[in-house]
C-alpha cells in the first residue's frame, strides 16, 4: 500500500496532503479512535456498533468513515438515534427490523457475481436475518432471502432448495431448537454459517439450546457464530463469497 501511495505522489495524481491522510492509521476523537486502516488489513472498513453510543458520537464516527470509504454500516442502533443522525446524513437509510443504519455509494459495476443465501426459520428470527442480509448488501454482495422455511413446515424449505444450492454460501438463522442448519447442511454443497437466535420458550435459555444444537450438528460444512450475531455471520459469508471469486483480500 505504501508503495502505491508514493507512486501516486510521484506521478502527481495524489497530493502530499492526501498521501498524509491516506497513511494516517486512525483518527482520534478522544472518545473513539476510528480505525482507517482496517479496510487495508481486512478488506472492509470498520463497522460501528451502535449500542452504548450517543447519536452525536455515532454521527462523528460516520462522518470520519464516510470521507474515506464507499460504505458505512451501523448495527444495533435504535430508531430514535437513527432519526437524529439522518437529519445530518439524509443519504443514510434505517431499517427498523434489523436496527441497522447504512449507506453505500452507488457503483457502476456489481462488486461480485453470484449471491449469498439468507435462510431464516421463522418470522420471529427476522431481526437477526435482516442484520445479516443488510450487512452483506452493504459490503456489495447480492443477497437472496428465504424466510419462514423452518422445519415445522419443511416443504417450504424444499420448494426453495435448488436456489439455495446455487448460492456461494448460506447463512442459516433459527431459534427454538435450532434444527434448520442441520437440515440445510444435508441438502447443499455450499458452506453454511449457522446463527442461533434467542427466540424460544423458557427451556430455550435465550438461545443457548439453539446454539448447542448447531454446535452438535451431524451435518458437515457448518460453522456457528454467537447467539443473535447476524452481522458476524454475514461478515464471514462475504469473506467466503469473495475468496470463491478469487478476490483475495481486496475490497
Amino acid at each position: 500500500m505504501l508503495e502505491k501511495i508514493l507512486e501516486k505522489v510521484k506521478e502527481g495524481s495524489l497530493s502530499v496532503q492526501e498521501a498524509k491522510e491516506s497513511l494516517t492509521m486512525y483518527e482520534d476523537f478522544g472518545f473513539v479512535k476510528v480505525d482507517h486502516h482496517r479496510k487495508h488489513r481486512q478488506g472492509f472498513p470498520e463497522v460501528v456498533y451502535g449500542e452504548g453510543k450517543t447519536a452525536e458520537q455515532i454521527a462523528t464516527i460516520i462522518q470520519s468513515l464516510k470521507s474515506r470509504n464507499n460504505s458505512v454500516l451501523v448495527t444495533r442502533i435504535s430508531e430514535e438515534k437513527a432519526q437524529t443522525i439522518t437529519t445530518q446524513f439524509p443519504e443514510f437509510q434505517y431499517d427498523g427490523t434489523s436496527q441497522t443504519l447504512f449507506w453505500r455509494q452507488e457503483l457502476r459495476d456489481k462488486d461480485y457475481t453470484g449471491y449469498i443465501a439468507i435462510v431464516c426459520a421463522g418470522t420471529s428470527d427476522l431481526r437477526v436475518a435482516e442484520e445479516a442480509a443488510i450487512t452483506a448488501e452493504t459490503f456489495g454482495c447480492e443477497v437472496r432471502r428465504f424466510y419462514d422455511v423452518g422445519v415445522a413446515g419443511i416443504h417450504r424449505l424444499l420448494d426453495n432448495i435448488e436456489e439455495i444450492r446455487n448460492a456461494t454460501v448460506s447463512v442459516v438463522v433459527a431459534g427454538m431448537e435450532g434444527a434448520l442448519p442441520s437440515v440445510v447442511g444435508g441438502l447443499v454443497t455450499n458452506p453454511i454459517i449457522a446463527v442461533p437466535t434467542s427466540v424460544g420458550y423458557g427451556a430455550n435459555f435465550n438461545g443457548l439450546s439453539a446454539l448447542l444444537t448447531m454446535l452438535n450438528s451431524c451435518a458437515s460444512g457448518i460453522s456457528v457464530v454467537n447467539i443473535d450475531n447476524g452481522f458476524g455471520a454475514a461478515y464471514n459469508a462475504v469473506l467466503i463469497h469473495r475468496l470463491a471469486q478469487g478476490r483475495g483480500n481486496k475490497e
